[in-house]
């Protein structure tokens, strides 16, 4: 294993630049039953090429030389024991980094970075902090195994610093801090190995989740048949937007119907019901002063999807606890998320088990009584907490948005881009959560399969328009572009 673990980083190397030459920074040794195999691997596959290498390790002695079949006889690699005075190899490094051309680092077309582990819990300090700075200002392609270094592999928090790699090559398993919070703007792209692990070890993993990807959507919704109508798609009920809010509910409308609902319609304030079906004449638009006027369609939508501009007046109030109170799968976004952070203990009936909840970080500070950087310090976590106190489904949005379920499960999305955090994408996930519900998904499927679609979605757009998305990218989807 330690031999394909070579090749595999290797690769990296091959396919990074055309200048290989490069260092290795391991933070101990090799362990010696594994090393000869990952050397001679290494030597095979770079070192035979004409590629220079030091390999920086503590304990770097006599017996790597031997494990080679040579002492450096060909002058390409260099092995330096640092085991003696790492701290003082380690500033040499960061000082020599710091040098121009051949003086210093950027005389390698690579650095391998495996300075720190996946169990580092606190900033990196001293020399080691020194080095990661010394190696995010070279121009060198840097590798980053298993994690970079300075990266939480639970959390994905960068610990004050990290090194910022264009290439993180992982094992075993995928770790979920790579694809969430800070994770995604250090890794680069990411190569995984499962190294031949059996699958017993991984499923004895408890807390163990799921990356998941576009498949998702087609493995949960089938081909439709040719003999289907509107009615075998459900019906999708939109209750919010009040006074100068109207967009919100437009745009969880046609998301609605543009994610497959068979039909759509909005409960909100009369003063502006006549303007949000304009350009969409599809959407069936109902004003209500009153939650009580818009009983009989709350009794009988597939799915309710309440909170979106929906605000925080005595209005608001009165249409969250009536769409709360509605028999069908319900969710939540938004203001009505606020509400229910002040209001949850008083409700009677929460709908327990049939509702998702999707809130961006402040939100779900609120859900929880703390902040929004505490829940960034932790996002798996927080989701998690989220849906066992609430007992529901949990979409916490952002980079690397988590799905979490009350029984533990939980899901990252390693899928969307910047130019999706604007002014309106929240609203058109609900609806697309919304839409999945209403196909007849159970919450956990339709949250995982609206968060892919969402983020897919985002991704073509961004690439279809070609320009900064940041305001473009929701009316590219909408409008099918």
């Amino acid at each position: 294993l330690m031999g394909r673990n070579a090749g595999f980083i290797a690769a990296g190397a091959a396919v990074a630049s055309q200048e290989a030459n490069f260092v290795l920074v391991p933070e101990v040794a090799f362990p010696l039953e594994g090393e000869d195999g990952f050397l001679a691997a290494l030597e095979k596959r770079v070192v035979q090429r004409g590629h220079a290498v030091v390999i920086a390790a503590e304990g770097a002695g006599q017996h790597l030389f031997e494990a080679t079949g040579e002492r450096d006889a060909s002058g390409n690699v260099r092995y330096v024991d640092i085991g003696v005075d790492s701290h003082w190899w380690c500033q040499r490094f960061a000082r020599d980094c710091r040098g121009a051309g051949s003086a210093g680092g950027d005389s390698f077309g690579q650095f391998f970075d495996a300075l720190l582990g996946t169990g580092l819990d606190r900033e990196p300090a001293g020399v080691y902090a020194e080095v990661i700075d010394a190696v995010n200002t070279t121009e060198s392609y840097t590798v980053a195994i298993d994690i970079p270094s300075g990266l939480n592999a639970d959390t994905g928090v960068a610990l004050g610093r990290a090194v910022v790699a264009d290439l993180t090559v992982t094992f075993i398993g995928s770790k979920r801090g790579l694809f969430t919070a800070d994770g995604p703007d250090y890794t680069g792209d990411v190569w995984f190995d499962e190294l031949e692990t059996p699958d017993s070890v991984r499923d004895s993993e408890v807390d163990s989740g799921i990356l998941i990807q576009e498949e998702v959507i087609l493995e949960n919704l089938p081909p439709r048949l040719l003999n289907s109508h509107k009615g075998s798609y459900g019906w999708m009920l939109v209750t919010g937007s009040e006074v100068g809010m109207s967009g919100a509910v437009r745009l969880c409308g046609e998301a609605g119907l543009r994610s497959g609902a068979g039909k759509v319609t909005i409960a909100t304030r009369p003063d502006h019901a006549g303007l949000v079906n304009i350009g969409c004449p599809e959407l069936m638009v109902r004003g209500a002063e009153r939650a009580a006027q818009v009983a009989e369609l709350l009794e009988a939508a597939d799915v309710v999807v309440t909170g979106t501009g929906l605000g925080q007046t005595n209005w608001s109030e009165d249409m969250l606890r009536a769409s709360l109170d509605a028999p069908a799968p319900i969710v939540v976004d938004a203001d009505g998320l606020n509400l229910l952070a002040r209001h949850y203990p008083e409700l009677k009936n929460p709908p327990h088990g049939r509702w998702i909840l999707t809130p961006h970080p402040a939100e779900a500070g609120r859900l929880l009584g703390c902040s929004a950087r505490d829940v960034q310090a932790d996002r798996v976590s927080a989701a998690l907490e989220i849906a066992r106190r609430y007992q529901a489904v949990c979409v916490l949005k952002g980079c690397g948005t988590v799905i979490a379920d009350r029984d533990g499960a939980y899901a990252i999305c390693p899928l969307g881009n910047p130019g999706m955090a604007t002014a309106g994408s929240g609203d058109v996930l609900s609806g697309v959560i919304g839409a999945m519900l209403a196909q007849g998904l159970e919450p956990w499927e339709a949250a995982l399969t609206g968060v892919v679609a969402h983020a897919s979605a985002g991704d073509l757009a961004a690439e279809r328009l070609a320009l900064d998305p940041a305001i473009a990218l929701c009316a590219g989807c909408m409008r099918g572009r």
